[in-house]
């Protein structure tokens, strides 16, 4: 009996790491390979930077209090929370891809409006990829707003959706 329990003990720990490793990256919506390949190297930023498209940036974030936003964050930060702004030039097809390293909330602000985002996915067991946000934008400058990170660090890549 005990060597039965132990098979089915045995059988059932493997099915559930196989099934915590499914759920990893692959559980996005969309392809994060770039981002992996972007973060190890990520130059360090700090709030104020200038964000390229194609690249990602390993911000230092400052205290939320600090930080001067363009507009209010959509979703207030709590108290003792890290935030940065960033300035990107949006291609001309208008369309941005954010990746997050950790959990942080995002806003886009274009025209001194909020953009809400077009699509969303998130998963808490990738390694080092929380979250990726799509946007629709118009061609030109906007302003990337980083607020209620619980570390002083993230990683954020800019890219155009695949």
């Amino acid at each position: 009996m005990k060597k039965i329990l132990i098979s089915l003990f045995a059988i059932l720990a493997g099915t559930s790491f196989a099934a915590a490793a499914d759920g990893g990256c692959d559980a996005f919506k969309w392809p994060v390979a770039r981002e992996q390949a972007l973060f190890p190297a990520a130059p360090a930023g700090q709030s104020g930077t200038s964000l390229t498209v194609g690249q990602a940036v390993d911000f230092s974030l400052e205290a939320v209090d600090t930080v001067s936003f363009e507009v209010p964050p959509e979703r207030a930060p709590a108290a003792g929370t890290f935030g940065a702004t960033a300035s990107v030039a949006v291609p001309p097809d208008g369309e941005l891809q954010l990746s997050l390293s950790d959990e942080a909330w995002i806003d886009v602000v274009q025209d001194g409006k909020t953009v809400k985002s077009a699509a969303f996915s998130g998963v808490k067991t990738c390694p080092g990829i929380r979250k990726s946000l799509r946007f629709k934008l118009a061609g030109g400058a906007a302003i990337i707003q980083i607020s209620g990170a619980k570390k002083a660090d993230l990683k954020v890549a800019v890219l155009t959706p695949e």
